[in-house]
């Protein structure tokens, strides 16, 4: 699209969108900005769209001024689609458009997207360093870093471009990557999407669109990505810790395979006891990377290289510090009871659990089982708590077993004080919320970060043995 003295209507003033805002006012678009919030609340950021000359729609009745007038709108990720506001111009018959959906229009370079549950953002930066192990350049943004609407436009088309995406920007997306992986699909994110199908079918986005010479890469372990894995249109790829697929990565004998098609040999690239990732879940995510990498054609010694040697991505199994015989582990990225049971599974010491925060409408099934005979304390916070205690009682009442220590806290750091005090030698202190953090934080970082300076600066209140890793996992 021509973008000079066009208006457009930019709805939440995120990340992504101001990215957008600023991609836009350069071409000469004449930009309006919607946002819920008020202009406090947006601070330096409602400051510096002014400056640019966008106006801004703000408050909770921000959406009244969507009309027809407008040639375009860009709709943040995050916000529900269903809205009769936003039916109102599709039926006027205004282009609905995102930022990813603008990236992917005019990018000439391969792109490599990964969704998933849990695993997306270990999983991007994994395949990211692989790829950068060959010759052509990498690109990596999407739901992670910074958004690439500014730049995309000079990424030569020799480059590879590595993109998270989240069941958010798939939703609005009318085109797939040339490499498509879901890494698994558990229950997310229900208090946006109106039903479990619905968030499935915007995760079908990312290999929906494929043609035959496009490949798709699936956990098959997963039930629900083994069967989309039936129905991708491109050359399907598999990753599995306990089957073999006929191409993809699997485990054999403690060693990551890898077999890029039916017709090509299998070779092993490198140990699991090489990699200094937590947790089987991690594992997962590098037979995905592996399998990523395999087929854009790096050299199995340059992925063992980068798998072997990759420490993490931080407020994911982050090691914080240790004191007392303690370690403390920051897995804020826990937003849902799935990656929190994987979270906890990944450790083989008693665990102190903290978690609750936001409530996404999520069953604690899965959480309250995976902690079973492994968190001898829960600590709860936020807005969830009275139902992770519930799901807590229901399983004991279920099984006769006792289940932990249930300890309510109301605040993080109230939550880390009462761990620290009830923590043994030996054993793990985890920040694995099962939950997003919307209630009491921004976003899952500020409430790791917020973690990270708590447990730290209780370390610093003791002369003892406290030491506080030099970086990434232990």
């Amino acid at each position: 699209m021509e973008w000079r003295n066009r208006k457009v209507a930019v709805v939440g003033l995120g990340v992504s969108n101001r990215a957008a805002i600023r991609y836009l006012r350069r071409r000469g678009a004449h930009v309006v900005g919607f946002d819920q919030k008020s202009e406090a609340s947006l601070g330096e950021t409602a400051q510096k769209l002014r400056e640019m000359d966008v106006e801004l729609v703000l408050g909770p009745d921000y959406l009244s001024r969507l009309d027809e007038r407008w040639d375009a709108v860009f709709l943040t990720p995050g916000m529900p689609k269903d809205k009769p506001e936003l039916d109102a111009l599709r039926q006027s018959g205004v282009p609905l458009l995102s930022e990813i959906g603008l990236v992917f229009k005019l990018c000439r370079a391969p792109i490599v997207g990964v969704t998933g549950s849990s695993g997306k953002t270990t999983t991007t930066t994994l395949i990211g360093e692989m790829l950068k192990s060959g010759n052509r350049p990498v690109y990596v943004g999407g739901n992670i870093g910074v958004p690439l609407v500014e730049t995309v436009e000079d990424i030569p088309p020799d480059a590879w471009v590595v993109m998270e995406l989240s069941s958010f920007q798939l939703e609005m997306l009318d085109k797939s990557p040339h490499v498509a992986v879901v890494t698994n699909v558990t229950p997310n994110h229900l208090d946006v999407h109106p039903s479990m199908e619905a968030y499935i079918d915007a995760k079908r986005r990312i290999y929906r669109f494929q043609g035959p010479s496009d490949v798709a890469v699936f956990n098959l372990d997963d039930p629900i990505t083994a069967a989309m894995a039936e129905e991708a249109p491109g050359r399907v790829m598999g990753f599995s810790r306990g089957g073999r697929p006929a191409a993809g990565t699997w485990i054999d004998d403690g060693q990551i395979i890898v077999q890029t098609g039916p017709d090509r040999g299998p070779g092993a690239v490198l140990r699991t006891d090489e990699l200094k990732l937590l947790g089987e879940h991690n594992l997962e995510n590098v037979l995905a990377a592996t399998a990523v990498a395999a087929a854009c054609g790096i050299e199995r010694e340059a992925i063992r290289r980068v798998a072997s040697g990759f420490a993490g991505v931080p407020h994911r199994l982050e090691l914080v510090g240790e004191w007392g015989g303690v370690r403390y582990y920051n897995d804020s990225i826990a937003t849902s009871p799935a990656r929190a049971a994987a979270g906890i599974r990944a450790f083989r010491q008693p665990i102190v659990l903290i978690a609750g925060g936001y409530d996404k409408r999520l069953p604690f099934d899965e959480l309250v089982q995976a902690a079973a005979g492994r968190v001898r304390v829960m600590i709860l916070l936020g807005a969830t708590a009275g139902k992770i205690e519930a799901a807590v009682r229901e399983h004991e009442a279920q099984t006769g077993a006792a289940g932990p220590e249930l300890v309510r806290a109301d605040s993080l750091e109230a939550a880390v004080r009462a761990a620290r005090e009830r923590a043994r030698p030996g054993e793990v202190v985890l920040l694995s919320p099962a939950c997003a953090s919307y209630d009491m934080f921004a976003n899952f970082e500020e409430r790791g970060r917020r973690f990270r300076e708590i447990v730290r600066a209780l370390g610093s209140e003791d002369t003892g043995d406290w030491a506080i890793p030099a970086a990434g996992p232990a």
